[in-house]
């Protein structure tokens, strides 16, 4: 099973490089395979070997990569095929790596900004439930000394806190049947994910992260395989194959649908997103002067790079923002559970 697991990114992207500096240097394919296999972590060895058997009999690199129970995107192996139709492998591998490079920056910065919230969040969670379940109890049982009735604040956090006690098993395996419930349904149905796409673009503030990251991939990936040489329809129809979010996806199809009834670009953008979920005004503006120019290759890439720094620039606005309402939040968390236990010991004089 472990050997059988789908490689990292950064994975793909070494075997990328590694195989683009052998070819090259002029190497054939199965020989920059052979080369690699002397060098490669033992862990790839297997499906090198695999690789190179394939080769041997004659079948295609995209087939060979396919065959390796899922260990490569279907982009990356999109893109090694549609190269084999133009005989320029090196830049399929010189597109992949830019791709994913990309990616892996994309995703160290999302890391990066949301590192801090989600362990404060979760920090300040375990804070909680450690009140509700060790501190609350303690005073309870002080409070139950008090011939005189508490305040409605305290009696409410007393409930929540031995509702807590007495569930707890209760309440994490529920929380765990649900997650577990609701993954299986997500994998198994591609309605589910088509919903929690579309919901993802429409959060507030944060919809519109998800939509430049989608739209920047997006724009990347088609501008990368018409430099390639393929005709848009065709290109299209890869980027729709390769892409990892319903939405894009079907984009994509939408815009071949429309391209194939012979409608101009510009029109089919329109016609493809007709309530701008993904795209805006600017990249569609941009994209119709591009494909009037002749460019819309070189105007895609372009505008990939444009909303990948608009998606920095809000990440990092995001991260600068979010501390200190996080730790007023937290502070007004603690504070308020703080003040409604000692309620009682203020009102002491009139208890007693």
């Amino acid at each position: 099973m472990f050997l059988n697991k789908k490689l990292s990114q950064s994975e793909q992207l070494h075997f990328a490089e590694q195989m683009l500096a052998l070819l090259q240097a002029g190497l054939p394919l199965l020989n920059a395979i052979q080369l690699l296999i002397q060098s490669a972590p033992k862990s790839w060895q297997g499906w090198l070997e695999d690789v190179r058997a394939l080769l041997q009999k004659g079948n295609s690199f995209s087939f060979c990569l396919s065959a390796q129970n899922g260990k490569f995107s279907q982009e990356f192996s999109n893109l090694i095929r549609v190269s084999e139709r133009s005989g320029d492998l090196s830049l399929a591998l010189q597109t992949i790596s830019q791709q994913l490079e990309a990616q892996i920056e994309l995703r160290r910065k999302v890391q990066q900004s949301l590192t801090y919230p989600v362990i404060t969040l979760a920090t300040s969670f375990l804070l909680v439930l450690v009140m509700m379940i060790w501190v609350v109890p303690v005073f309870k049982e002080v409070f139950g000394h008090f011939q005189a009735e508490l305040p409605a604040p305290t009696r409410m956090l007393i409930a929540i806190s031995t509702g807590t006690q007495d569930y707890f098993l209760e309440i994490v395996s529920a929380g765990l049947i649900m997650a577990t419930a609701f993954l299986c349904a997500w994998f198994k149905s591609s309605s589910l994910q088509k919903y929690c796409d579309t919901l993802l673009l429409r959060i507030p503030f944060f919809g519109n992260l998800f939509r430049l990251a989608t739209l920047s991939h997006w724009c990347r990936t088609l501008g990368h395989l018409l430099e390639t040489g393929l005709a848009l329809p065709d290109a299209l129809r890869v980027t729709a194959q390769s892409s990892n979010h319903w939405v894009s996806h079907d984009f994509s199809a939408e815009i071949f649908k429309h391209l194939t009834r012979g409608w101009p670009l510009g029109e089919s953008l329109k016609r493809a997103d007709p309530k701008s979920r993904l795209l805006d005004v600017e990249t569609l503006l941009l994209l119709h002067i591009g494909a009037e120019s002749g460019g819309l290759a070189e105007m895609l890439n372009k505008r990939a790079t444009t909303l990948g720094s608009q998606l920095s620039s809000q990440l990092n606005a995001l991260s600068q923002s979010l501390e200190p309402a996080l730790i007023l939040l937290v502070g007004a968390i603690i504070g308020s559970l703080v003040i409604i236990l000692y309620l009682p010991i203020f009102n002491l004089g009139q208890i007693v």
